[in-house]
């Protein structure tokens, strides 16, 4: 029952914040003065009563009210001293649900239920597999890539360019997905993403006939699948 509670309240905070934010309201809450703290608090306003709604415990105020004046301080501090970029974006929802998980713990969760978990060396023990299995595809394999495919960059390697650090947060997802994949048994997953990567990749290289580039690219791409797929079995054969 009380983890109904916590995705009532995730639910609200999802709705009021991507469904009921229009336009004029995000615009007001970067102007400055009056006219942004009264779209804040009209922002705020939104998220407490879609929480008092989705909780419906009419006698209850202290959530809603919490989450009005900490959505209200949180966004604050978002526009004036974060820009409008993805990290900033991440860490201003990280908090809201902090806040929305922190209150369902306080006021509703069960503990006991934690301190199984937290108490059952299994359980544990796969945590932590897990993490160490995800951390390691993503810096350690791309360093670990770049070294491996040094001796083969182009000398010319103008056609390699793109957007800024946009190859390495593409290697950073692919290979937490194939190791996603492999952890949960799809691993024919692995394949139609393998082929999406070639068709979008391989198109334009082959275009540009460069074969040298080409063989570069390929190479890389199968190093960062290589790596993902062999943490992925290891971490399945750890974990069973």
């Amino acid at each position: 029952m009380s983890f109904i509670i916590l995705l009532k309240l995730l639910s609200a905070h999802v709705i009021a914040d991507f469904f009921l934010q229009f336009d004029w309201l995000c615009q007001g809450k970067h102007e400055k003065g009056i006219v942004g703290l009264r779209a804040q608090a009209i922002h705020a306003l939104i998220h407490a009563v879609c929480a008092y709604l989705f909780l419906a415990e009419w006698n209850s105020w202290l959530i809603p009210l919490v989450i009005f004046i900490t959505h209200f301080i949180i966004d604050i501090v978002k526009v004036k001293w974060f820009s409008s970029s993805t990290i900033a974006f991440l860490i201003d929802q990280a908090a809201h649900i902090a806040v929305i998980v922190g209150l369902w713990w306080a006021m509703y969760a069960d503990h006991s239920m934690l301190q199984a978990w937290l108490s059952n060396p299994i359980l544990t023990h796969r945590f932590w597999i897990l993490f160490i299995g995800y951390m390691l595809v993503l810096k350690p394999a791309s360093l670990l890539i770049s070294m491996f495919i040094k001796g083969w960059t182009p000398v010319n390697n103008a056609q390699l360019q793109g957007m800024p650090n946009a190859g390495k947060w593409i290697g950073y997802i692919e290979r937490v997905l194939v190791l996603t994949f492999v952890i949960t048994g799809n691993i024919e997953a692995v394949g139609f993403l393998l082929a999406a990567k070639s068709i979008f990749r391989f198109g334009d290289l082959n275009k540009a006939r460069e074969i040298k580039i080409t063989e570069y690219v390929l190479l890389g791409t199968l190093a960062s699948f290589s790596i993902a797929l062999l943490i992925g079995f290891a971490i399945k054969m750890l974990i069973q």
